[in-house]
């Protein structure tokens, strides 16, 4: 028995005294770096230890998969390797089906339901979406199933929906809604926000059911309670039992998921909702040195909606925390990529580096460096610049424009946006192309001519021919970047991007903004399409170590020695659409997404921003972030630009990193140069 409580004595005094409160609602404030995975499955560990409940008595909910095994690996660890059935641990969605397989009939289902992927419900949204005349340009299937997903969050039925007319197309959407909701029961079917609604359901109308479990789970353990929305909230509060035994783990200053429904008032108001509970903070940080965490603590108690804690380390004060000044984004991308050089002649490892954005399209400008330097890198939660979707159909019109035998890309470009052209057009035209040995465009001008096509398809293909024609006559009078811009707009791309108003799509639209501004480095179309072919072809995997890069979301729960933090400016970060739409709830959010970002350092923090960038294919003056100024004074070593002006030196051109033998400043230039020679 004393073995086994060992464990205890791995604990600080703060930790030890939240493992060992298990009776009534306990809320578990947990700093970053503090130890709350520990304290969570200590806890869980001890309960079962203690005998205080059977492993089936207790319910501990995680928000995924991952994070669920490791706290059942954990646990058993800590019990000896004792196998422990904790058949109750797992996410919302995976707990509530269990529900609902024993509870089926009651609310309509059958108990072998299955649970649609998001391709099935797009596939139906579409389908309803035809039948009820709704131009799905207008209204993308991807923006009703973010509505009707907000909905299911707010736990609202079709028949429960209120309209708030935020939206010009709310009521025709809940239409659909009732539409999808009868089809997919016809089908036996639910989709993940049905999983939890409708357990809430079952438990509200069923109290007898509710009750079974209520007394069954002794113990209720909720792991990064912060994250939670409404309807997970009201699930929890349903089925704990009377005497409270609720303990929620989390940290309110990393609530950075508002827009994926989360609701940082469920963690504010749980003394509110559970007046006898009981308050642990957890401020000892095990992760960082002293002047990161008093970087991401100063900044963090400028928010006012928060619990507050101060978090504390035993470690040195370790390297101050560099503020970076620099004239602009490609001085900024070399600054940082020259620091990591300095890593590499250290033998430091790739791996421990980190470049955290606020904007996926920012990363753009890292990897162009990185690419013609030499240092491998990956991209966390998100893929290269030149290979994301939109990127590659922009490219391709690009292409095609460029020269006409580019097969690949016409194939790409022909449906894109969708124009009504189905496989069997393209197979006529590969057909006709193979016969008779020429390219699919030749084809297409051909066929046209011998009125080959049906109507609808020769009207949509004789338009995109002419607009081809009439692009490449564009090229001769206007810049390259000025023509993409023509294109996008007459393609009919840009209106198919703003039509579609989930948040992946404006990604997209930033995406293309910055290939805008990427083009704008190069004297013409051949040279920069040059330059993309060879980005996207130089051999990445030179060695097994990589540059770890990603946005601060998808950085959370992470942790290096070296974090980079760039583009810390007005508009950028804090993101201005954030706040025009949310005001001050959004900059509280983008200030915890700061904290978030400091505070997944071990070693070294750097924070940069830039004086200009471009916008719009214009250079525009940029102020520092006011997340900048409230900084601690201390801690912290402000530089000013740091960057001469090397644009003689070094440019984003890759004629020269071929042909030029000039001597670049980074010594990755001689180890990339030495690779490409092989």
């Amino acid at each position: 028995m004393n073995e086994k409580r060992n464990f205890l004595k791995e604990l600080n005094e703060q930790q030890k005294s939240a493992v060992l409160n298990t009776e009534g609602p306990t809320l578990v404030v947990a700093g970053a770096g503090s130890g709350k995975t520990k304290v969570l499955t200590s806890k869980l560990a001890y309960i079962v230890e203690q005998k205080k409940a059977w492993p089936n008595q207790i319910l501990c909910v995680t928000f995924t998969n991952k994070a669920a095994k490791e706290m059942r690996d954990r646990v058993n660890k800590i019990l000896l390797g004792k196998t422990t059935p904790l058949s109750w641990l797992g996410t919302f969605h995976a707990i509530s089906v269990k529900f609902l397989r024993r509870h089926a009939e009651a609310v309509g289902l059958k108990s072998n339901f299955t649970i649609l992927d998001t391709d099935d419900q797009k596939k139906l949204i579409r389908n309803i979406s035809k039948v009820e005349n709704i131009d799905t340009k207008k209204i993308s299937p991807q923006f009703i199933l973010a509505l009707i997903d907000q909905w299911k969050n707010k736990g609202l039925l079709p028949e429960e929906v209120k309209l708030s007319r935020k939206h010009i197309f709310e009521n025709q959407i809940l239409n659909v809604y009732k539409i999808y909701q009868g089809k997919i029961r016809d089908l036996n079917s639910c989709d993940f926000g049905d999983l939890i609604l409708y357990c809430v359901k079952l438990f509200e109308k069923n109290p007898d059911i509710r009750k079974v479990y209520s007394n069954n789970f002794k113990y209720i353990l909720v792991d990064e309670y912060q994250d939670t929305n409404f309807i997970q909230n009201k699930w929890l509060q349903l089925i704990v039992n009377e005497n409270q035994n609720i303990c929620c783990v989390g940290d309110d200053d990393q609530s950075i998921y508002s827009w994926r429904g989360a609701e940082i008032k469920n963690f504010l108001s749980f003394d509110k909702v559970y007046p006898n509970c009981k308050i642990f903070r957890l401020e000892q940080n095990y992760r960082s040195t002293k002047n990161i965490l008093d970087a991401a603590s100063f900044l963090i108690s400028h928010n006012k909606d928060r619990l507050g804690k101060k978090l504390w380390s035993d470690s040195k004060k370790g390297d101050l925390v560099r503020l970076n000044c620099y004239k602009n984004g490609k001085d900024e991308a070399q600054g940082i990529g020259d620091i990591i050089e300095e890593s590499i002649k250290k033998n430091k490892s790739l791996n421990d580096i980190a470049i955290l954005v606020r904007a996926i399209y920012q990363t753009r400008e890292f990897e162009e460096r990185f690419l013609k330097i030499g240092i491998n890198y990956r991209i966390i939660g998100g893929i290269k610049f030149y290979e994301r979707a939109e990127i590659k159909d922009a490219i391709c019109y690009l292409r095609i424009i460029n020269q006409k035998f580019d097969d690949l890309a016409f194939e790409r470009i022909i449906n894109t946006p969708r124009r009504g052209l189905g496989e069997s057009t393209v197979k006529q035209l590969h057909d006709f192309s193979s016969k008779n040995k020429i390219c699919l465009e030749d084809s297409a001008h051909k066929l046209l001519q011998l009125n080959q096509f049906k109507p609808k398809v020769r009207s949509t293909i004789k338009y995109l021919m002419d607009l081809i024609i009439k692009w490449r006559s564009d090229l001769k009078k206007k810049k390259h970047y000025d023509l993409l811009k023509i294109v996008l707009d007459e393609s009919g791309y840009s209106a198919m991007l703003k039509n579609q108003k989930d948040l992946e799509n404006e990604s997209r639209i930033e995406n293309l903004k910055e290939l805008l501004r990427a083009m704008h480095d190069y004297d013409n179309l051949q040279g920069f399409l040059e330059h993309v072919a060879l980005a996207t072809s130089i051999d990445q995997e030179w060695e097994d170590e990589k540059v770890n890069i990603m946005t601060m979301h998808a950085a959370k729960g992470l942790e290096f020695d070296n974090v980079f933090l760039p583009g810390w400016e007005e508009g950028l970060f804090p993101h201005q659409k954030s706040l025009e739409e949310k005001g001050d709830f959004a900059l509280e959010e983008e200030r915890r997404l700061a904290y978030v970002g400091i505070t997944r350092a071990k070693k070294n923090a750097y924070i940069s921003f830039a004086t200009q960038r471009i916008w719009h294919g214009d250079w525009m003056d940029s102020l520092p972030s006011r997340f900048v100024n409230e900084l601690p004074e201390e801690g912290v070593e402000k530089n000013e630009e740091l960057v001469k002006d090397v644009s003689n030196d070094f440019d984003f051109n890759q004629d020269n990193l071929l042909e030029n033998n000039e001597e670049y400043r980074s010594p990755g230039w001689a180890r990339l140069k030495k690779k490409l020679l092989k």
